[in-house]
């Protein structure tokens, strides 16, 4: 995916068959992205995380967790009109009293866009197909 983000200008993702997208990465990633990863890093070894997590959990509705190590935090943030401003407003207002040694903040990446579309996919095994392939057209061949 970094060489389409890197070479591409527009890009297309098909599932099973259909195209389910067209337009620039920056478009793909906006429409059909999951907000933002915030990855949180508090001070100290064996931390309490919970101080920062019921922050995150009041302070950005629909927030989810996605995975929590030693003193690393790292949840999905959904997209929503001044989002990102209020993110960096409300963790640099805080940061301090949280014992919060960084954070950052990410969009969605191409990957990301990718793995949502791969879902729908499914296997030939399945046997169901949305838009089955018409050969009427076709010239049978004779066996010799």
């Amino acid at each position: 995916m970094e060489e389409c983000e890197a070479l591409c200008t527009r890009m297309a993702i098909m599932v099973n068959g259909q195209f389910k997208c067209l337009g620039s990465i920056q478009h793909l990633k906006n429409r059909f992205g999951d907000g933002y990863t915030v990855i949180v890093r508090v001070q100290g070894g064996a931390t309490d995380l919970s101080a920062v997590e019921d922050f995150v959990n009041r302070s950005f509705p629909g927030s989810v967790l996605k995975e929590k190590h030693h003193n690393t935090l790292q949840y999905q943030i959904p997209y929503t009109e001044g989002a990102l401003s209020h993110m960096f407003n409300q963790f640099s207002k805080n940061q301090h009293a949280l014992g919060v040694e960084d954070y950052s903040v990410s969009q969605t990446t191409l990957d990301q866009v990718f793995v949502n579309f791969a879902r729908q996919q499914h296997d030939a095994e399945d046997g169901v197909y949305e838009n089955p392939v018409d050969t009427s057209d076709e010239i049978q061949m004779q066996r010799c």
